[in-house]
C-alpha cells in the first residue's frame, strides 16, 4: 500500500492546524472547536449568511442535532457574548430573532477558509 499520499495529507492537515492555533488572537479558533456542535453551529450560520438567508434562533436550535435546546441556547448566547454573532429582531414580530455573523467573525472565517483551501489544493 502506498503511504505517500496519506502522509502528505496528514502533514498538510497538521500544518493547517498549527497555523490556525498560532492565530490565537482569533478567539473563534478555540470557541468553534470546543465541541462538534459548536463547529456545526458555525457552519450553519455562515452557510445561511453566504446564501443570504435569514436564519432565526429557533431554526438554528432545531438544526443543531444531538444538542438539547437549553445547550443550543447557551451556545448561541455565548457566541453573541464573544461577538462572533449578533441578533436582529424582526420589525413586525419582536419575538422573532435572526442570528447574523459579525464583520469581525466574517473576516476570521474567510481567513480560515482560505487557509483550509490552501491545504486541500
Amino acid at each position: 500500500m502506498n503511504k505517500t499520499r496519506p502522509l502528505r495529507a496528514s502533514e498538510a492537515l497538521l500544518k493547517f492546524w498549527e497555523v490556525q492555533i498560532s492565530k490565537s488572537q482569533h478567539a473563534s479558533n478555540y470557541f468553534f472547536r470546543k465541541t462538534p456542535s459548536h463547529y456545526h453551529m458555525m457552519l450553519i450560520v455562515m452557510t445561511a449568511y453566504y446564501k443570504q438567508q435569514n436564519l432565526t434562533v429557533e431554526e438554528l436550535k432545531t438544526k443543531l442535532f444531538q444538542t438539547s435546546r437549553p445547550k443550543s441556547s447557551s451556545m448561541i448566547n455565548e457566541a453573541c457574548k464573544e461577538s462572533f454573532f449578533y441578533l436582529v429582531k424582526e420589525s413586525r414580530d419582536k419575538r422573532r430573532k435572526y442570528i447574523k455573523p459579525t464583520k469581525r467573525f466574517i473576516k476570521e472565517y474567510v481567513f480560515y477558509l482560505t487557509t483550509l483551501n490552501k491545504v486541500c489544493i
